[in-house]
């Protein structure tokens, strides 16, 4: 048994006990999780109201892309119901298992720009090539989740330039709820008028909130105009198929990098800039963990890589007590499993309503999130880094497969180091 030598000081000593202990590779919650009672006492309406909306919003326009993308590429029926069931199963499933460890909002999803790139590899690849990278890719996420890189990554990038590519990423959000208005006035002016009056009337809010009243003004809007059409029948539960897939080098080497790094940082980067910024402490590496078990999932159901994904977590954080907005979440991940067996019947009745309804209601819900990114973008510090990344992100520029938002991050950082060096001295 080794003793203190006398002639050190005692500061000496004592200094290793008190040397910080290693961050461990999971995130600690920080306050014990979740349970019926807790639940209970923390939902209100307007934490339901948002995980609805979320759920609207993940399972109309998202889910148009994901059909688009994979009626293009020559998948069956069959194939994009599975694909449907898989992202809207282990979206809900990963937000309540998170979302009820840490007690915060956490809302999982699935990665557009990822099914996106998908479109043109699907012109030459096969359906089961495309699902080995589908696989490969969440074996990739889960592995560099659980060597910590991710964390200190992320640790990198000032929030200023984080929130820039989250601007440019919402502004079209914005600017949709423009477009609906003037392109379909008859459903879109009672929603936009509606949300004014609510919000400009708090007593009136207090009893329905502003984004529950659009969305309500928006369904009768739809239905007062006869703008529903339900016009094709189907089945109504989904019955999800395995795909067996096929490892080849031109799909492996076309799709899974860029699909690890938009998950990672364009995805998830959004996620975490997002909850930041309404006063969460989202676990980094845990998400990233989390986004590569229910990828390996959702590869599976022939479905694209799950993540971390801004709007949804705007949405749910667009409003109430910080400490009870993990229930909006619970919310959203209840609904979205419910919703997974009833893919197909989601999607039609998605679908059957107008575009501008979706457009105008995911713009109203997101314009605290939005005003948000661009203050903390452009209030303070890195200024010039964050318009750089603004702008690269908005261009579109796509440099190998890989997104704007990620190439905005990384020019914009860049830029940010050379000619912002003050603003680094004073991190």
């Amino acid at each position: 048994m080794s003793h203190p030598r006398p002639d050190l000081p005692a500061t000496s000593v004592g200094s290793a006990a008190l040397a910080p202990e290693p961050e461990p590779l999971l995130e600690r919650p920080g306050v014990r999780p979740a349970g019926p009672r807790r639940i209970l006492r923390d939902l209100g309406l307007s934490y339901v109201s948002n995980g609805a909306i979320g759920l609207i919003f993940a399972a109309s326009g998202p889910i148009a892309v994901t059909l688009a993308v994979g009626t293009a590429g020559g998948l069956t029926q069959g194939q994009l119901s599975s694909w449907v069931f898989g992202i809207l199963f282990s979206g809900g499933a990963a937000t309540l298992l998170m979302s009820l460890i840490y007690r915060q909002p956490l809302g999982f999803a699935w990665s557009i720009p990822g099914t996106v790139l998908l479109g043109p590899s699907l012109q030459h690849l096969t359906f089961p090539e495309v699902v080995g990278a589908f696989f490969t890719s969440g074996v990739l996420i889960l592995a560099l989740g659980a060597t910590g890189l991710v964390r200190k990554a992320m640790a990198l990038a000032p929030m200023p330039i984080v929130m820039a590519m989250v601007a440019a990423v919402f502004l079209k959000f914005g600017t949709d709820i423009v477009a609906s208005t003037q392109d379909n006035p008859a459903v879109a002016a009672p929603m936009v008028a509606a949300f004014l009056v609510l919000t400009a009337v708090p007593m009136l809010g207090r009893y329905l909130p502003p984004v529950l009243g659009t969305l309500v003004a928006g369904c009768i809007a739809v239905a007062a105009s006869g703008q529903f059409n339900l016009s094709h029948g189907g089945p109504l539960l989904a019955t999800p198929v395995f795909t067996a897939p096929e490892f080849t080098w031109a799909a492996q080497l076309e799709l899974v990098v860029p699909l690890a790094l938009t998950v990672l940082f364009v995805q998830n980067g959004q996620g975490i800039a997002v909850l930041r910024a309404a006063g969460h402490h989202p676990p980094v590496n845990a998400f990233a963990i989390a986004s590569g078990t229910f990828s390996v999932l959702n590869a599976g159901f022939g479905a694209v890589s799950a993540c971390v994904t801004g709007p949804t977590n705007a949405l749910l954080t667009s409003s109430g007590k910080l400490q009870r907005q993990y229930t909006a979440a619970v919310a959203y991940g209840l609904l979205a499993l419910v919703f997974a067996a009833f893919a197909p019947t989601l999607t039609r009745l998605m679908l059957a309503a107008p575009k501008e309804f979706v457009l105008a209601l995911g713009g109203i819900a997101m314009l605290r999130a939005l005003q948000q990114a661009f203050v903390t973008a452009f209030a303070t510090s890195f200024t010039l880094g964050s318009l750089v990344t603004f702008v690269v992100t908005i261009s579109g520029m796509n440099l190998f497969n890989i997104h704007a938002a990620f190439w905005g991050l990384v020019i914009g950082y860049g830029v940010s180091r050379l000619l912002e060096q003050r603003d680094h001295l004073g991190l």
